[in-house]
C-alpha cells in the first residue's frame, strides 16, 4: 500500500503534458500554462508570433499522430492545426482536445481564453489574462469627439469589413470602418487615389518578404498614406484571435486625430 501511495503521489506531481498543433495554440499555452511540459508547433518562434521569445528553447514537434504518440500529451490545443484523423485518434486515446474559435470580436476572444484556460486547468490565470485585455481596451477607448473614418489595408491589397476581428479592433479604437462590405476583400487603388480615408490602418507591412510587390506597396498607396497612417500593425497582432488584439487597438488609438 505504501508503494502504491508513493507511486500515485509521483504521478500527480508530474507536470501537465500539453501539445499545441499550430502557432495560435502555441501562444495560448505559453501564456496560460508556461510551467507545463509543452510540445509546441514548428512555427512557435516565427517573427509573426506575439510570444515568440517565450517559445525560445522549448520543444517543438510536428502535428502528426506519430509525434503525438511519442509525446503522450494530456491536453492538445488547436486553432486550425491538426487534420480530422489525428484529432479523432487523440480523442480515442483519452486526450482532451481544446479547439479555439475564429473569433470576430472581443467577446469571442474572451470565450477562447476561458476555453483554453479551462482545458489547461488555469481558470484563474485565464481570468487575469482577460481582465488585462479588457483594461487595455478601456484605456484605448475614445473619451470624446467624433469617429474618423479609416481603412484597413494589407501589403497584399486587402481590406476588412464588418464581421472581422479587424473591424472590431478599429471600432474599439474609435474609428468608423469605411469598408462596408463584410469579410475580407481587395481595396481599389483608384478609390485610394481619389478618395483617401482620414486614416489608414496598415497590416502585415512588417513582413518584408511577403507581398513585396503587392498592391498595398504601390506608390499610389504610399503617397495616400503619408501623414494619414494611424498605425502599422505588425503581423504578430493579426495572425491569431487572441488577447493581444487589444494591444493592436492601443496602437491604433495613438494615431486617432
Amino acid at each position: 500500500m505504501a508503494v502504491a501511495l508513493v507511486a500515485t503521489g509521483a504521478a500527480r506531481a508530474e507536470p501537465l503534458r500539453v501539445m499545441a498543433l499550430d502557432q495560435c495554440a502555441d501562444q495560448y499555452v505559453l501564456a496560460l500554462a508556461p510551467e507545463a511540459e509543452l510540445a509546441l508547433s514548428p512555427r512557435a518562434d516565427d517573427p509573426d508570433s506575439w510570444v515568440r521569445r517565450q517559445a525560445e528553447g522549448r520543444r517543438r514537434i510536428r502535428p502528426t499522430l506519430e509525434a503525438a504518440v511519442g509525446f503522450r500529451p494530456d491536453v492538445v490545443v488547436r486553432y486550425w492545426g491538426g487534420e480530422p484523423r489525428l484529432l479523432a485518434a487523440l480523442e480515442r486515446r483519452g486526450v482532451r482536445v481544446v479547439t479555439l474559435d475564429d473569433a470576430t470580436d472581443f467577446d469571442g476572444i474572451s470565450a477562447n481564453i476561458a476555453r483554453a484556460a479551462d482545458g489547461l486547468g488555469q481558470a484563474e490565470r485565464g481570468r487575469r489574462l482577460e481582465a488585462r485585455m479588457r483594461a487595455t481596451l478601456q484605456a484605448s477607448a475614445p473619451k470624446q469627439g467624433g469617429r474618423p473614418g479609416a481603412a484597413y489595408l494589407t501589403a497584399g491589397g486587402f481590406t476588412a469589413g464588418p464581421g472581422t476581428l479587424v473591424d472590431a479592433m478599429m471600432r474599439a479604437a474609435g474609428y468608423d470602418n469605411v469598408t462596408t462590405a463584410p469579410g475580407f476583400g481587395p481595396l481599389s487603388m483608384e478609390r485610394i487615389a481619389l478618395h483617401p480615408p482620414v486614416r489608414f490602418v496598415l497590416g502585415f507591412f512588417d513582413e518584408l518578404r511577403a507581398d513585396w510587390r503587392g498592391p498595398g506597396r504601390h506608390p499610389v498607396v504610399r503617397r495616400a498614406a503619408r501623414g494619414r497612417t494611424a498605425a502599422a500593425l505588425p503581423a504578430a497582432v493579426l495572425t491569431c484571435p487572441a488577447w493581444f488584439a487589444a494591444d493592436g487597438v492601443a496602437m491604433m488609438a495613438k494615431g486617432r486625430p
